[in-house]
């Protein structure tokens, strides 16, 4: 006897153009913690773009001689701006977003809103203090890096003070 001899009931695939039944979607991954070392690559990614805008608006703008002073003023600024507006609009900068992350406000909402970006970014505008601002910039820095290591759920300082923002990897 041969498979010829058989008769086998009719699949799906034998018809002309039939696929595969598609496979299930994958799972949803829960987000969780987003660590310190991500976090940091993550603002890195951040903050080149920034300089870089403040650099080129600064030589732009000013004269050759003023643009060194400027730039750490419109670094302070455009960083503020540029990570409210984006943690606002999109719950995550470019930088967080090329590496996974996302900020998530207060109570798992899916954004913070713009009063909890404000107030957790609010440290970059430190550097707008003459002289004393970047030594002021680094202790927070440091203080945050601290508190984010301390934290079980991985928060800082600055997302406490925000009423409990939250950095995750999706």
């Amino acid at each position: 006897m041969t498979t010829d001899d058989v008769n086998f009931p009719p699949s799906s695939y034998d018809r002309p153009g039939a696929y595969p039944p598609p496979s299930p979607p994958p799972l949803p991954r829960h987000p969780h913690p987003a660590g310190l070392g991500v976090r940091l690559l993550a603002r890195l990614i951040d903050g080149i773009l920034v300089n870089l805008a403040a650099f080129m608006l600064s030589v732009v703008l000013l004269a050759p001689d003023s643009w060194v002073l400027a730039t750490g003023l419109f670094s302070g600024v455009l960083m503020f701006g540029y990570f409210v507006l984006f943690e606002v609009t999109r719950g995550a900068t470019p930088g967080k977003m090329m590496l996974g992350l996302a900020v998530r406000g207060a109570g798992n909402l899916p954004k913070p809103d713009a009063k909890q970006s404000a107030i957790r970014n609010a440290f970059t505008l430190l550097t707008l203090f003459p002289y004393i601002g970047n030594l002021l910039a680094l202790i927070a820095y440091i203080v945050i890096a601290v508190t984010i290591s301390a934290s079980p759920t991985k928060q800082g300082k600055h997302d406490e003070l925000a009423g409990g923002t939250q950095v995750v990897s999706c």
